[in-house]
């Protein structure tokens, strides 16, 4: 599998980004582009690269100074972006999209990067919430280019960044150009040597839930990654972080200690409910309360630090253990606060579509433990939707899974949902050459993705003839801290049969699941061979017939992302 190549490797692969971006149609094919720019694509491309490179990290961290200078501008000019630095292994997007919208509810005008993109390349880089125009994308992507084509060093191999770096620096300069109040940065991998820890001036750091991922780079325990993540931390800036396993949290408070970094533990949001009314959060999901816990008190220092009106100074409480930070402070939210969680829009994690008979849970959970909380609010969604509706319903599960994730782990915990089907396919929109490449990952070919469906197909099914055990769920340790709601209830024994299918890309996937039945989703005629598998068409007919379809798409935020490109055709305009 290639490395993600820099940017200015060829003409195309410049023009093609920029060409994504802004959805211009020139009369090159896209082919063409796609073949030239074979490992330009999304984070799977950087991920190899990072993990081809060897080396000294912090030298590639001086290398990403360097560009920022040939850029044309300076570690220090960044300290005016008054940053929000979050890392974490899952929640970290949903944070970012919390303490976002909670400081834009109070007038400001906000800059926000993320990864990965779900539809569009623009998704990464928003200005008060919504993507930047692609005639912003344009201005910026072409100022940025010809800069670091201009200063590139005659004597050096690499004269552009790769994909990440690239972007990273675009938002730098947007969110300078429009002059926003605040920017919050999504940390990409890790914490420590990630490119976005050129950052040497933070208005405060956040870490949301540890886990295991990412092993390759950051290490095969949690301990390991925690060290990683707390590499964002920096002298004298406050930093935040959820409840923590003991290991992990000791080394986050460790590598606080040694910077002189206060680091302070962020209470439940419970403790934030009290005395008032509850907190109504615009995500779904019980697992999203620990983010916006932490998101809370992120614009709550933000604000505080700023010397914002009517925010005044609180004091940490004493640690309930000794080897625990202090506790960050409780209070009341304010009403813009309440706002601003109840308005919070974050597609593609614990998100619901309804479209007709057809109702679509998506949610990019590709970890253990995000699989966990992913599978309690899908189940929690169910009881509520299958309430309404009378006859027969058909459960559909939508699964891809990519990289060094263990795909068994994830299945295992999916099973005891009871799905009638389970359909596999790549993250592929569909195979042509018409496709948007911003969710097609050129490092791969078609027979080394289809290979890893059926792979999947036989880990479910071997699983399904296994029976899962009926206290599969009350086996598995709850979040350290966590509501009391994440232990997942005991099952009934599972004697429900699935039956699987493998497609050769998401557009066929949905073809079949649809039956034509959904509203918004009207794709031309399905091709003549996708009945001819028994269980296609025995299950077309079950589709059809049936009162309420539910379909969770999950494993992957990229599968996820190419679902609603054509369920939710609005994005990729």
């Amino acid at each position: 599998m290639k490395g993600d190549r820099p940017l200015a490797s060829s003409w195309p692969v410049a023009k093609k980004l920029w060409r994504e971006a802004t959805m211009e149609q020139p009369g090159l094919s896209r082919g063409t582009f796609s073949a030239k720019s074979a490992s330009f694509q999304t984070n799977a491309s950087y991920l190899e690269q990072v993990k081809s490179q060897q080396g000294d990290p912090q030298t590639k961290l001086e290398a990403m100074k360097l560009y920022l200078a040939r850029s044309g501008l300076q570690v220090e000019d960044l300290d005016r972006l008054n940053i929000i630095h979050i890392t974490g292994t899952k929640g970290k997007g949903s944070t970012c999209a919390f303490t976002e919208r909670i400081l834009r509810s109070y007038g400001l005008k906000t800059g926000f990067f993320s990864s990965p993109h779900l539809v569009q390349v623009r998704e990464r880089i928003r200005i008060n919430g919504q993507p930047i125009s692609p005639e912003l994308f344009t201005k910026h992507f072409w100022h940025l280019y010809h800069r670091l084509e201009e200063t590139k060093d005659s004597k050096s191999c690499v004269s552009m960044p790769a994909y990440f770096r690239f972007l990273t620096l675009m938002a730098f300069h947007v969110f300078l150009q429009e002059k926003v109040d605040l920017a919050v940065v999504e940390v990409g991998i890790g914490g420590a040597y990630d490119c976005t820890n050129i950052i040497r001036k933070p208005v405060v750091c956040g870490v949301s839930s540890l886990g295991i991922d990412h092993t390759s780079l950051l290490g095969d325990t949690v301990e390991k990654i925690a060290w990683q993540k707390g590499g964002i931390f920096k002298h004298g800036v406050p930093a935040f972080t959820v409840p923590q396993h003991d290991g992990p949290l000791a080394v986050l408070k460790e590598r606080a200690e040694q910077i002189s970094c206060p680091l302070y533990l962020c209470p439940p949001l419970e403790a934030l409910e009290e005395g008032g009314p509850p907190l109504a959060l615009g995500l779904e999901g019980e697992h999203q309360r620990s983010n916006a816990a932490l998101a809370l008190q992120l614009a709550r220092c933000w604000l505080q630090q700023k010397e914002h009106p009517g925010i005044r100074e609180l004091k940490a409480s004493r640690p309930s253990l000794l080897q625990q930070p202090p506790l960050a402070p409780v209070f009341q939210p304010p009403s813009h606060m309440r706002l601003g969680l109840r308005d919070t829009e974050w597609p593609g994690r614990a998100q619901v579509l309804r479209h007709g008979y057809l109702t679509w849970y998506l949610d990019g959970a590709h970890t253990s433990s995000s699989m966990q909380a992913c599978v309690r609010w899908f189940r929690q969604a169910l009881l509520r939707e299958e309430r309404q509706s009378s006859g027969p319903e058909v459960r559909v599960l939508l699964f891809n899974s990519t990289g060094d994730r263990d795909p068994t782990a994830l299945l295992k915990l999916l099973q005891p949902c009871q799905f009638d089907y389970a359909v596999f396919c790549p993250n592929l929109t569909e195979v042509s050459s018409k496709g948007n490449a911003d969710q097609q990952n050129f490092t791969v070919t078609l027979d080394q993705v289809m290979l890893r469906c059926l792979e999947h197909q036989q880990l479910w099914n071997h699983l399904d003839e296994k029976q899962a055990s009926p206290d599969l769920w009350s086996a598995t340790s709850p979040e350290p801290g966590g509501p009391a709601s994440l232990r997942l209830a005991p099952c009934p024994p599972h004697t429900h049969s699935t039956s699987s299918l493998v497609f050769s890309c998401i557009l066929n996937a949905l073809q079949w699941i649809t039956q034509g039945r959904d509203p918004v989703f009207q794709p031309p005629s399905p091709p003549r061979g996708l009945l001819a598998h028994p269980v296609a068409g025995s299950g077309a007919s079950a589709l059809r017939e049936a009162a309420a379809i539910h379909v969770l798409v999950t494993g992957s935020l990229h599968l996820v992302g190419g679902v609603l490109k054509l369920l939710e055709p609005s994005l990729s305009q």
